[in-house]
């Protein structure tokens, strides 16, 4: 590590540390709720502007293409340009688009500024993650910074889902968009006050334009086929060229990258088991934890028929837990190590989850699910902390940023890998189905997906397996 991070990080006093922690915490909150703010309030944005059946979908797929394809450009914008510039651009494009899709007229304006959303919080992410993991020394410190930060993401997911709710019922669709304004506004200010300006590195600064070309085309059109191929046919041919042609420039990406003096993503850092693993289990955890929560919504709003405000508030329960288990995994990741806190982690989360399919029904009720969420959502959140934690183990300052991006990129890949294999399964005994077989369909369609599941999280506690045995000691910082 350089000694102008040292100075930055492990020695400056925790108190200066803190309001810092807090902002970044804040900008996590701030994309969990544009998240999942949009979902309860679909259905009147859909009548309000036009949207087909068919093209509803792209009210969050609009977000979700560009935010999955640029977070490895993003990630290494901030290696490269710096942190606290990314961090404001982020929220600057943050509070623009959330303005224009509160202004928007008709569907194309709103799925434009969902798409420039997406780019917001493609800047927004890795930039924040790895100030957290430059600021932060490898270890205890760093662990309680992430468990806060992803704590305060899961309340926001919480938050955004009550807020959509609210919002929608006694201000209507558009409401849910400017109330991200002024917190990006506020965001913007509070960065410019608390964190430092970025350095300016004594090293002459490359960037890997053919690297960034192909890499974000190769994400961006896998992010398409995976989002649109339930929707278009997985034998359609803009599905089929697409993932072909992701195929493709995936590999061209491999031979720039291994080609390149100042690569977009250092092939070296692949050695890195510790990131290999981590990276692995978050493209798990969105695959399975992640999908999840889509389909609780379905069992909420199409199961037990809970009107949008009902949901929001029935996603307190999983959402605390989530907040809960994020706040210990920090402390058992530091006690532990990554590898058993992880895989116990894992366990409660599949208790939790084999719970949930037993009880599950079109007769269920919520008090009898309670018991089941709660395992359930504290076995998520305490995964949620150690695996990013370990993805920031051994990696040098310099490369932070690229190691957040790539993080990132393989949850938003997981969950429309998740979406696109659990869908289907969900979906598949409904047919013409009407009334009360309907809904006996739907709910035996749900426990299906939780099966599923329950196998993926079982490969994930054969992955955590390959982590190493490796306690950080205490002031460590990363890359000493």
């Amino acid at each position: 590590m350089s000694t102008d991070t040292l100075k930055q990080a492990a020695g400056q006093p925790k108190s200066s540390l803190a309001p810092v922690m807090a902002l970044l915490a804040f900008a996590h909150l701030i994309i969990s709720i544009d998240y999942t703010i949009v979902f309860v309030a679909l259905p009147e944005i859909g009548s309000s502007l036009g949207f087909s059946a068919q093209s509803q979908q792209w009210i969050i797929s609009a977000f979700v293409v560009p935010y999955g394809g640029l977070l490895m450009l993003g990630g290494r914008a901030s290696d490269l340009l710096g942190r606290r510039r990314m961090f404001i651009l982020g929220l600057l494009l943050f509070a623009v688009a959330s303005l224009a899709g509160g202004l928007a007229g008709n569907s194309t304006l709103l799925i434009a500024a969902r798409a420039v959303q997406g780019i917001g919080g493609a800047f927004l992410f890795p930039a924040t993650l790895s100030l957290i993991n430059t600021l932060f020394q490898e270890g205890p410190q760093r662990n309680r910074a992430i468990a806060i930060w992803a704590g305060v993401g899961g309340s926001g997911m919480a938050l955004g889902a009550l807020l959509g709710g609210v919002l929608t019922q006694t201000w209507g669709w558009r409401a849910v968009f400017f109330v991200v304004v002024p917190l990006s506004l506020v965001g913007i200010a509070l960065s410019l006050m608390l964190i430092h300006p970025d350095r300016h590195s004594t090293q002459a600064r490359h960037f890997d334009l053919p690297g960034a070309t192909t890499a974000t085309a190769a994400i961006t059109l896998l992010v398409f086929g995976l989002v649109q191929g339930p929707e278009s046919g997985w034998n359609s041919v803009e599905i089929l060229a697409s993932l072909a042609a992701a195929a493709i420039l995936f590999v061209i990406f491999v031979a720039v990258e291994y080609r390149s003096r100042d690569p977009l993503l250092p092939l070296h850092l692949l050695r890195n088991r510790n990131l290999t693993a981590g990276i692995a289990t978050i493209l798990l955890y969105a695959i399975t934890f992640g999908s999840v929560l889509y389909f609780l919504t379905i069992h909420f709003q199409v199961v037990m028929q809970y009107s949008a405000l009902q949901t929001g508030l029935a996603y307190l329960v999983p959402y605390a837990g989530i907040f809960v288990g994020s706040s210990i995994g920090g402390t058992l990741a530091s006690r532990l190590g990554v590898r058993t806190s992880l895989i116990g982690s894992l366990v409660v989360g599949l208790a939790g989850t084999l719970m949930y399919s037993a009880v599950l029904s079109s007769h269920s009720t919520f008090l009898a699910l309670l018991p089941s969420l709660v395992i359930l959502s504290l076995g998520m959140g305490a995964t949620f902390t150690i695996m990013f934690a370990a993805v920031a183990t051994d990696v040098l300052q310099r490369e932070q940023g690229i190691a957040s991006g790539l993080a990132s990129t393989a949850q938003q890949i997981g969950y429309a890998l998740g979406l696109a294999i659990l869908v289907p399964t969900a979906n598949a005994s409904i047919g013409e189905l009407t009334g009360e077989l309907r809904l006996a369909a739907t709910a035996d369609g749900l426990r299906n997906v939780m099966l599923l599941v329950c196998l993926g999280i079982v490969l994930m506690i054969v992955v955590a397996l390959n982590f190493r045995r490796h306690r950080v000691r205490q002031g460590r910082a990363v890359g000493q």
